[in-house]
């Protein structure tokens, strides 16, 4: 049985360890099939279109992104999936929802990066990072504290303080997607080409 093995290969260190890497493992597995999938099945797409394309580059530099309009699709697209994930967990499929957002983070993280690399090499992953700064230095924090609990439930408990902490990680991530990061991404760009 399972238990035997474990027994035999090292005790209780194996199980240990196949529990504190499991997380990281379903997004390295999304990371690792997002990858293969730009390279080997839309290869011709991710190269041809998209963020990373010279013209679309020029236009972010000039154009003038009014941060009301900014703020409210950043609700939509920030908030609404969030909601969704909180509904859909509550609804009792947590650890579900937990893979889900994982392998699916990780795979579009995967095609995001062979279109940087492929499109603008070494910049384009430079490119990546500006994108995501500041705002995934929140935006992080508070999807991990949900996906922990919803994957390790019931064995995690969910409070008020946890509450708490996620929707003011999740306002600030939204608040520094639309104040902080166009300007950051304009340097960026502007100093790349």
């Amino acid at each position: 049985s399972y238990n035997e093995l474990c027994e035999i290969i090292g005790g209780r260190n194996v199980e240990f360890y196949r529990k504190k890497y499991q997380l990281p493992m379903l997004y390295l597995s999304g990371f690792g099939t997002g990858i293969l999938y730009a390279n080997f099945i839309a290869k011709n797409y991710v190269t041809m279109t998209g963020i990373f394309h010279e013209y679309f580059l020029n236009q972010y530099t000039q154009v003038k992104i009014i941060n009301e309009d900014y703020l409210w699709y950043l609700l939509r697209w920030r908030v609404m999936p969030l909601a969704i994930a909180v509904c859909v967990a509550n609804l009792g499929f947590r650890r579900l929802t937990a893979t889900g957002i994982l392998l699916w983070t990780g795979f579009a993280a995967g095609i995001l990066s062979v279109a940087a690399v492929l499109r603008m090499g070494l910049r384009g992953m430079l490119l990546c990072i500006a994108g995501i700064f500041p705002q995934y230095i929140f935006y992080v924090p508070a999807y991990l504290l949900l996906i922990r609990y919803y994957y390790r439930y019931p064995q995690s408990e969910w409070n008020g303080t946890k509450t708490g902490f996620t929707v003011m990680m999740i306002v600030a991530g939204i608040l520094s997607e639309v104040y902080l990061n166009p300007g950051i991404v304009r340097w960026f760009v502007k100093v790349l080409t």
